[in-house]
């Protein structure tokens, strides 16, 4: 079996670090390449950390000289945590379509992104137009298979404190069985289960667009 090789954005988030561990196991993948701002100290064979400047992302990736497989794009921020809408969509657009170019030139032949339910360049809500924008954007280029993954609530620690979201983690069990029909798609969703889709939509034989909601993620996750 010749291994592949797996470029990844987002690492050190809730579903990039699962994402990253997910990979290194796989024996799919001899090569895990990642972009970070400072070095996550995770140590792996099959691990290679780049150091990127993101406002100069797609110069950096191709300075490394690195030809890859798979791209996975975790990147994402709030509004709260940019500070601004302006800081926001550079995050979740600018960088992401960045990271979607910098990975064709590199050589990828799909790419898996992940965003959130509700996107749409159509929403009146500034988040999720932002979010749709970047889908858009990254399904227009020349990839032979684009994956956008759209969770609803992500269920999981994090390394900052969000008390609002703890709160809507915890009434999760509750609220989930309640949504039934379309509004499935809203339910909460284990970050772990949302990389394992991602890292076993990978592996299957696709082309074209595919958007992932809550129940074709756990499919997947459930390989």
């Amino acid at each position: 079996m010749i291994e592949r090789t797996a470029l990844v954005a987002g690492a050190t988030g809730l579903v990039g670090g699962f994402l990253v561990r997910k990979l290194l196991a796989s024996p799919a993948y001899g090569r895990v390449v990642v972009l970070v701002r400072a070095s996550s100290g995770l140590v792996h064979p099959k691990l290679h950390e780049i150091v990127v400047n993101f406002d100069r992302l797609e110069s950096s990736v191709a300075a490394s000289g690195e030809k890859v497989d798979d791209a996975f794009c975790a990147l994402g921020t709030t509004i709260k945590r940019a500070g601004s809408q302006e800081a926001f969509r550079r995050v979740d657009f600018d960088y992401v379509v960045a990271f979607a170019k910098a990975a064709e030139a590199a050589g990828a032949r799909q790419f898996l992104l992940v965003t959130a339910i509700g996107s749409s360049a159509k929403s009146g809500i500034f988040y999720s137009r932002v979010k749709g924008e970047a889908e858009n954007a990254v399904a227009a280029l020349g990839f032979a298979a684009t994956h956008i993954f759209r969770p609803g609530m992500l269920l999981g620690r994090r390394g900052e404190s969000r008390p609002g979201e703890a709160v809507a983690q915890a009434l999760t069990p509750f609220v989930n069985p309640l949504l039934l029909g379309p509004a499935a798609a809203y339910r909460g969703i284990d970050a772990q289960t949302v990389a394992a889709s991602m890292a076993e939509a990978a592996l299957r034989p696709a082309t074209g667009l595919h958007v992932h909601t809550y129940r074709s993620m756990m499919a997947l996750a459930a390989g």
